[in-house]
């Protein structure tokens, strides 16, 4: 899945903008997003998938700044959100609700209530006792809604612990046997209109086989609902597609829908996706600059001013992120993105942040060309996940985004000051 990041005379571009030159105005750590790469993932789904005439909701969790939902709605995504927070987002972004997928295990009251007002398209609904408070909720506004129900097919998609969510064993959805109690008991409820499946068994998933076990599981259990009288117009398929954190890493999209558009032909639903970091991750990177270096034992640490408060993926999943300079000498313009990568004069290091926190790093026993205090460094594939799950600790002010376009870019989120780190305690 190509984005628009590449190395020209020696130095980094994103687009046609040296992604220097935004660091040194506006300084680091700063997230850089590529306007052009979202719109050529969101194009390349919609067109792989054709056939089947997608709903598109993309998932709002990944990268949520609205300037970024404002550049989908304008393509004709939907939006899948998993809050009232992000509902709002879509809102403010100038989002269609009525194309709106609502997902999560805990929904309030007042959020519910928000997105039945929205008259969004479906609520994924997770459990029984979730279904039963949206009926109640529905019955007392008078105003009826529309959910699917979500579905463990006990598939192991073979990811991160800690991002699987398709087996029995997780917060998330029923079991296929439990399912049709649910429907049983609720599939003809006259305030919610239970008419469809969702499923979603985790991210990232970079091999195909999970899909097709998962969606051929899926749809024997519709065609069981179907024989006894439930209307099941809709199937959600989540979302998980993978995005290169390694060159190569992920399949394209044509190789997804190669093998799940055969499977929904002429099956009459509506079929819907919530892609996230496959549209995302590759759009976007960090950059940070080193502070400096130091010697521990047989050890080379350069400290940068990233840390995991801007970038958390590392520590909290295990993740890779490739990483290397901005400005590179002859020769040192990386081919692909992996590890190791066979260049001349480099040494090993542990890219590290400014966190009191054993654990607050970026990368780890990375071979790098030699680094010195002041080096520009380019944290990529981190548009998904990245900046979404940043945070304040150890009272460090969040980073800045800016979004590129061409030959121009813009700040779509300023930096934090000191002043809003205690703003809403005075």
């Amino acid at each position: 899945m190509a984005d628009l990041f590449t190395y020209r005379d020696n130095q980094l571009y994103c687009e046609q903008v040296p992604v220097a030159t935004i660091a040194d105005q506006l300084a680091t750590p700063t997230y850089v997003y590529s306007a052009d790469t979202f719109r050529r993932h969101y194009d390349r789904l919609r067109e792989a998938f054709a056939e089947l005439d997608p709903l598109i909701c993309y998932s709002v969790k990944t990268c949520g700044n609205l300037n970024i939902l404002k550049l989908l709605a304008q393509r004709g995504s939907g939006f899948d959100v998993v809050s009232g927070g992000e509902l709002y987002r879509v809102k403010q972004a100038g989002g269609d609700t009525h194309r709106v997928v609502y997902a999560g295990v805990g929904k309030r009251d007042d959020e519910i209530r928000d997105a039945i007002d929205a008259q969004i398209a479906s609520f994924n609904v997770e459990s029984e006792a979730e279904l039963e408070n949206l009926i109640r909720i529905a019955g007392q506004m008078g105003k009826p809604a529309r959910a699917a129900l979500r579905v463990n097919p006990n598939v192991d998609p073979k990811t991160h612990r800690h991002t699987t969510t398709g087996k029995k064993e997780t917060k998330f959805g029923v079991d296929l046997e439990r399912a049709e109690q649910v429907f049983q008991r609720f599939g003809r409820d006259e305030h919610v209109r239970l008419n469809g499946i969702h499923i979603h068994i985790g991210s990232p998933v970079n091999t195909i086989e999970p899909y097709v076990q998962a969606i051929s599981k899926t749809l024997a259990f519709i065609d069981a609902l179907r024989e006894r009288g439930f209307a099941i117009e809709t199937l959600n398929l989540g979302g998980g597609f993978g995005a290169d954190y390694v060159t190569g890493q992920a399949p394209a999209f044509e190789a997804y829908a190669a093998a799940i558009v055969p499977l929904l032909r002429d099956r009459g639903l509506r079929v819907m996706f919530e892609p996230g970091r496959s549209i995302s991750g590759s759009a976007g990177i960090l950059l940070t600059r080193v502070l400096y270096t130091k010697q521990g034992g047989d050890k080379t640490f350069a400290i940068v001013d990233a840390a995991m408060n801007d970038l958390i993926r590392p520590v909290l999943y295990d993740a890779f992120h490739f990483l290397w300079p901005v400005r590179v000498a002859n020769g040192h313009e990386p081919k692909e993105r992996s590890e190791p990568l066979d260049l001349p004069d480099t040494q090993i290091y542990d890219i590290v942040g400014p966190v009191c926190e054993t654990g607050d790093f970026l990368a780890r026993d990375r071979r790098l060309p030699h680094l010195q205090r002041g080096d520009l460094l380019a944290v990529f594939t981190a548009g998904a996940y990245g900046f979404a799950m940043s945070s304040q600790y150890n009272a460090r002010c969040r980073a800045a985004e800016v979004l590129v376009e061409d030959d121009q870019y813009r700040v779509i989120r300023r930096r934090e000051t000191y002043d809003d780190l205690v703003a809403l305690e005075r």
